[in-house]
C-alpha cells in the first residue's frame, strides 16, 4: 500500500523560524533512497537554500535511521530491466542532491539520528557540521555489493578523515561508530539519540543569528581550496573579502567592535 505521507517533511524551528528542518520521512524503510524520496529531497533543499528567510538548515531522518542509502529492492528491479541505465540515478538524483547541500549559501547541519550508510553518509558529509547519536553505526557499504563510492564520498570522506583512513573505509566497508567518527573529526558532537535534533537545532539557531553572507563565502572558500593551488586560493579569498566589505553585517560588526558592543547580524 503506497505511503501517503510526504516523503520529505519541510518545517521551521518553533524557537527560530530562520531555521528550516528537512526530515527524510520513510521510517519504515529506514529512509532508504527510492526515486520518490530522491525526487522529493532535491526540491526541498533547493527551495530552503533559495529562501532568504532561512539562515540555517537541519537535515535529519524520521524514525530509527538517518538514511541507509539506496533502496536495493528498487535497484535490483532497475538492474533486471537494464543494467546499462540502472545507475542513471547517480547523475539524475544523487549528484544534484549532494551539490545542493554542499553549495547551499547557508550552513547545513546533519542531525544523524541513526544508521548512516552509503549515499546517506554522502549526504551527511555534504553538510557542513554533523551531530550524531551515541552508538550509531556508519558504513560506506559500496564494495560489499561490488560497487565503488558515489554521492561524493571518494572526495568528502578523504577530506574529512584523510586519504589513508578513507581508503580503508571504502575498501573494507567495515562499520564504524559515532564515537569513532568523533575521534576522527568527522562529527562535532555525539549525544544520546533523543538529544540529536535538539542539539542540532541549538547549533542551527546559533548559526542563524550569524553573518549569513560570510558563512556562504566560508563554504565556497573551503570547497575551492580543496581543489586549487595556493595562488588561486589567495585570489579567491581576496575577492570574497571584497564582496563581504559591502555587507551590512560586516560594516555594523566593525562599528560594534569599536564601540565595544556585541555585534548583531542580520544576514545581509
Amino acid at each position: 500500500m503506497p505511503d501517503t505521507d510526504p516523503a520529505v517533511l519541510v518545517t521551521r524551528d518553533e524557537t527560530d523560524p530562520a531555521v528550516a528542518i528537512l526530515t527524510l520521512n520513510r521510517p519504515a524503510r529506514y529512509n532508504a533512497m527510492t526515486v520518490e524520496l530522491k525526487e522529493a529531497l532535491l526540491p526541498a533543499i533547493t527551495d530552503v537554500a533559495a529562501d532568504d528567510t532561512v539562515r540555517a538548515i537541519v537535515l535529519t531522518g524520521a524514525g530509527k535511521a538517518f538514511c541507509v542509502g539506496q533502496d536495493l529492492g528498487e535497484h535490483a528491479a532497475n538492474l533486471e530491466k537494464d543494467p546499462a541505465t540502472a545507475f542513471d540515478t547517480v547523475a539524475e538524483h544523487y549528484n544534484p542532491i549532494v551539490t545542493a547541500l554542499s553549495e547551499a549559501p547557508k550552513p547545513v547541519i546533519a542531525a544523524i539520528n541513526g544508521p548512516c550508510v552509503g549515499a546517506g553518509l554522502g549526504f551527511a558529509l555534504a553538510a557542513d557540521l554533523r551531530i550524531a547519536a551515541a552508538g550509531l553505526k556508519f558504513a560506506t557499504a559500496f564494495t560489499g555489493i561490488g560497487l565503488t563510492a558515489d554521492s561524493g564520498l571518494s572526495a568528502s570522506l578523504a577530506h574529512a578523515v584523510g586519504v589513508a583512513r578513507a581508503t580503508e573505509l571504502l575498501l573494507l566497508g567495515e562499520q564504524f561508530s559515532a564515537e569513532d567518527a568523533q575521534s576522527w573529526g568527522l562529527v562535532r558532537d555525539v549525544v544520546p539519540a533523543e538529544d540529536v535534533l535538539t542539539t542540532a537545532l541549538e547549533l542551527a539557531r546559533r548559526l542563524a543569528s550569524g553573518p549569513t553572507a560570510a558563512y556562504a563565502e566560508v563554504k565556497a572558500a573551503v570547497h575551492f581550496g580543496a581543489i586549487n593551488d595556493l595562488p588561486a586560493v589567495l585570489a579567491h579569498e581576496g575577492a570574497a573579502q571584497t564582496r563581504l566589505a559591502s555587507t551590512r553585517d560586516h560594516q555594523q560588526a566593525v562599528a560594534d567592535f569599536l564601540a565595544k558592543k556585541k555585534p548583531t547580524f542580520e544576514g545581509r
